[in-house]
């Protein structure tokens, strides 16, 4: 009698035992400690923010008293307007600092996304070479170039003007051009084949496709850009001569030069400078922190999300 025979079944992860299975993640809870804890480090850490706050809403008196306190007792709000009244034109300082930094981002985020594609995904002899030389660029510490660049755009003429302050953005560096290059190399290159198979070239396939999946780390280079540019000293403070040229990074120390001698700077129209300095970029951080979670360099999949 014949009887029909049963197909073997290769033991696969369902059939392992119990005990042989990969344990299951946990999800953590947060307990009343935890939670304690987060609040000590988040006062801790918001304190010298309080305290800066407290000294621009004092008044002249306790300036000049030093009788600061963490937790403001005096709420004179008309030092944010009266910052603007001052000797220094404030006004201006705030406007140069917008101007140099909006050129600088636009500046390093098209010159780093073409860099980095270009090495991502372009075929040329000495390529890696030349990107492992780029990288090494980053360890050149700044100070080492400040005097030949200083030599530099004296015989270009650019001194006392904004041209050193953004032109070289416009040549990218070499962090923003590895986050594109690693971004770009983790995207499928079937893309650009399609891409070139209806006409278009590495420019075309650059600014149609890649260009809007390149979001995420474009935005979050200009979110980087912004910051050092926004708050840059020392670039202004050897290229830049007039006032009315200067940033608010470097207006805000100006303002404790303007006192006669012996008496105490005006510290509450200082803080107002240093909070019209910092807000923005917190404002910044804010609107586009989603963008620098989806910067994901490691994967390269935020922009086919």
């Amino acid at each position: 009698m014949a009887t029909l025979a049963t197909p073997v079944r290769k033991r696969g992860h369902e059939d392992r035992p119990a005990k042989e299975q990969a344990p299951a993640v946990r999800a953590f809870r947060a307990t009343p400690f935890t939670y304690g804890t987060l609040l000590i480090v988040a006062a801790i850490l918001t304190t010298p923010l309080v305290f800066v706050g407290s000294i621009a809403l004092a008044g002249d008196a306790t300036v000049n008293n030093g009788g600061f306190t963490i937790i403001p007792r005096e709420f004179h709000w008309d030092n944010f307007s009266r910052v603007f009244g001052t000797e220094l034109p404030v006004g201006t300082f705030l406007l140069n600092s917008v101007l140099i930094s909006l050129f600088s981002v636009v500046g390093q985020v098209l010159s780093s996304g073409l860099v980095g594609y270009a090495f991502a995904r372009l075929r040329a002899p000495g390529k890696n070479t030349m990107f492992l030389v780029v990288i090494a660029t980053m360890m050149i510490p700044t100070q080492i170039t400040m005097i030949p660049q200083f030599i530099l755009f004296r015989d270009l003429g650019w001194v006392n003007t904004f041209l050193p302050l953004i032109v070289p953005n416009f040549f990218s560096n070499a962090f923003n051009v590895f986050l594109v290059r690693q971004f770009v190399s983790r995207l499928p290159s079937e893309l650009d084949e399609a891409a070139m198979m209806d006409g278009l070239g590495f420019f075309g396939v650059y600014r149609r496709i890649m260009f809007p999946m390149l979001r995420p780390v474009l935005i979050a280079i200009g979110i980087f850009t912004l910051t050092h540019t926004w708050g840059d000293f020392m670039g202004p403070l050897i290229y830049l001569n007039d006032e009315s040229k200067m940033p608010l990074a470097l207006g805000v120390q100006y303002i404790t030069a303007t006192s006669q001698a012996g008496q105490a700077p005006p510290w509450n129209l200082v803080m107002v400078g240093s909070i019209l300095l910092a807000l923005p970029m917190i404002l910044v951080y804010y609107l586009g922190q989603k963008y620098l979670y989806e910067m994901d360099i490691s994967g390269g999949s935020a922009g086919v999300k």
